[in-house]
């Protein structure tokens, strides 16, 4: 018991501190908060002082911070912007650099299994970590804004398809079979959502939006915790669940009330980047096996040689999706862009190490290549889109956007979903 409460006290301080140093470095570089959170995860863990001892306790709140954090990434996508050539070119794209992650993992790793896991790892995107970033340099309605949407929604949603067809125990047939199932469930919900007005829904949600019911909160927390069951169950990745909610939950909600739907999601903001997110990546770094990875000079030389992966082998195929017109600067913007990843990484690395698929040296170099690849190519991108004559990243506000968001924003988390009646 005290280990866990002096855990519980470290951690709760580490999530202060990290949007503190980010705004401190804010003036030099912008750099994503879940970098701080990882670094002061592994500062204050086993690895370093050992301040830090992961618990239960704290790996299912971790768990939950996962899964909020795909629940949002569900939820902050605009369908109706990336639908058809983005969506089309950026899935083309994804199946290439699957395919290319997967035989790369066989030379390194000739196991299947671990195949499997470094090319999921390697074809992802990270969709949450990339939007507030577009969104903060006033490119997120722009053909390029677009473009990152759509790689970042195929790169986080391919990944987790793989890993239910092929990390699941299932046979392949027996993991497609169920696989549908799920799709299919899911996606009739999501249509007769859509077609709803949920006129009753929306009354009570704005009757209890300030009140100690939270009607809408508790239906989310159903929405969520009813499909991330349901694809444990059926023995899927409980990622896929939420990333579905996300979906499900948005559609649900699109015809309320525009200020009831800002008001939510804050709400949704504050209980995902205010406590259960920040636990996950704080707890990452406390897991971070930096031992396992600096002991030996050949596992230490993986981490420069996945972050080049991630360039070839998820970059170059995303300049499929590249928008017609688009120079070289904004190709070269949308290699890195579609080359950051983090969350999947993290996530396929953690089931890798569970089932003993991989070492803990390669899960610590893939997640050490993530870390950097979010900390240098979005950074790296907008400089290359400032060439075409567009402004720097700055504080000023984007058009359409508010203070609170941008502030947000500037802090690397995920903002709230675009409130306008476009983006529902």
């Amino acid at each position: 018991m005290q280990g866990l409460s002096t855990s519980l006290v470290l951690i709760a301080a580490l999530a202060v501190v990290a949007p503190i140093i980010t705004r401190l470095l804010d003036p030099l570089v912008k750099v994503p908060i879940v970098v701080f959170e990882i670094v002061l995860g592994i500062l204050l863990g086993p690895s370093l002082l050992g301040w830090i001892q992961s618990t239960p306790f704290t790996d299912t709140l971790a768990d939950f911070g996962l899964a909020m954090l795909f629940f949002v990434a569900g939820n902050e996508i605009d369908f109706a912007a990336i639908r058809g050539r983005p969506i089309s070119r950026a899935s083309a794209g994804w199946i290439i650099s699957l395919a290319a992650g997967i035989g790369a993992g066989f030379v390194l790793a000739p196991a299947p299994e671990a195949a499997v896991i470094i090319g999921v790892a390697l074809c992802s995107t990270a969709l949450g970590t990339l939007l507030p970033i577009i969104r903060d340099a006033g490119e997120i309605k722009s053909p390029i804004g677009i473009t990152v949407a759509a790689l970042g929604a195929v790169g986080e949603f391919g990944p987790l398809i793989a890993i239910s067809l092929f990390l699941s125990g299932k046979q392949l047939g027996v993991a497609s079979a169920v696989l549908l199932g799920f799709v299919l469930l899911t996606g009739v919900a999501i249509f007769l959502a859509s077609r709803s007005r949920h006129t009753l829904f929306h009354a009570q949600v704005t009757r209890t939006l300030h009140t100690s019911s939270q009607f809408a909160m508790r239906s989310i927390m159903l929405i969520l915790s009813t499909l991330v069951v349901l694809s444990m169950v059926l023995g899927l990745d409980m990622l896929l669940g939420a990333f579905a909610a996300g979906v499900l939950w948005k559609v649900t909600i699109a015809r309320a009330p525009q200020e009831d739907r800002r008001v939510i999601e804050t709400k949704i903001d504050a209980v995902a980047f205010g406590f259960l997110v920040p636990v996950f990546f704080i707890d990452t770094g406390i897991d971070f096996h930096l031992g396992a990875l600096t002991s030996n000079p050949a596992t230490l030389a993986l981490l420069p040689l996945f972050l080049v992966m991630l360039l070839v082998i998820r970059g170059l195929p995303s300049l499929l999706a590249a928008p017609s017109g688009s120079t070289r600067s904004d190709k070269r913007a949308l290699l890195l862009f579609g080359a950051t990843g983090l969350p999947i990484i993290v996530a396929v690395t953690a089931i890798g190490q569970d089932h003993g698929f991989i070492t803990s040296g390669i899960a610590s170099a893939l997640v050490g290549a993530g870390m950097l690849s979010v900390l240098l190519f979005p950074l790296l991108a907008l400089r290359q889109l400032q060439r075409n004559g567009r402004p720097a990243t700055s504080n000023d506000f984007p058009a359409g956007s508010s203070p609170h968001r941008t502030e947000q924003a500037s802090d690397g988390g995920l903002p709230p979903s675009d409130p306008s009646p476009t983006g529902a």
